[in-house]
């Protein structure tokens, strides 16, 4: 009897990929985990766009109570019109939407929350960080959200990150959904306007 070589089809390389971030977990000691994954959150600033900002005595001051809980779901914003000249993106006064070419895109909510990362894996963040998609396979990360200098991490350090933010408080916020850009008006001569 012949035995044919087996070749590893998506869903074992995803089942393997989950076995191998689940051991490189088990590795370390939890609080060491989430210790590592504190240094990188706060060194990346992760808090910059993933916290909105409220006004404080002095200017805007960070929304500790909505830590890391993304955009609010209750400003869904609409892009303001094209921007010409050097200026060609921007952001909201939450520091946590952003408009540009791309449409408008929201900062997710990264509490361990069922509307954050409640639902996702290890597996998933690390796929979603290294790929650019969410979830790991869904629609792609919007800019300003700079997913190819994170996934240049280490997977422990992937791992890390992802421990440190699923043991944050949950903050229930549905983000609101990417917007895509808005077809500049065609001219009535066909041709787009300059």
């Amino acid at each position: 009897m012949t035995r044919t070589p087996l070749r590893a089809t998506p869903w074992m390389t995803a089942c393997l990929s989950g076995l191998t971030a689940l051991s490189a977990q088990a590795a370390e000691p939890p609080d060491a985990l989430r210790t590592r994954g504190a240094y990188l959150v706060h060194s990346m600033s992760c808090a910059d766009c993933h916290t909105p900002l409220k006004a404080g005595p002095h200017g805007p001051e960070p929304d500790l109570a909505r830590g890391l809980s993304g955009h609010p779901s209750e400003q869904a914003l609409k892009a303001p019109a094209s921007a010409n000249g050097p200026w060609t993106w921007g952001g909201s006064g939450t520091n946590t939407a952003f408009w540009g070419p791309w449409g408008v895109s929201y900062a997710a909510n990264l509490t361990p929350d069922e509307t954050g990362l409640g639902p996702w894996t290890a597996a998933q963040f690390v796929q979603a960080m290294r790929t650019g998609r969410h979830a790991g396979s869904g629609r792609p990360i919007a800019p300003p959200m700079p997913w190819r200098g994170v996934g240049q991490l280490t997977e422990s350090d992937l791992l890390a990150v992802f421990a440190y933010l699923k043991s944050q408080p949950a903050v229930r916020n549905v983000v609101p959904a990417y917007q895509p850009p808005t077809p500049s008006p065609t001219p009535s001569n066909g041709k787009p306007a300059s």
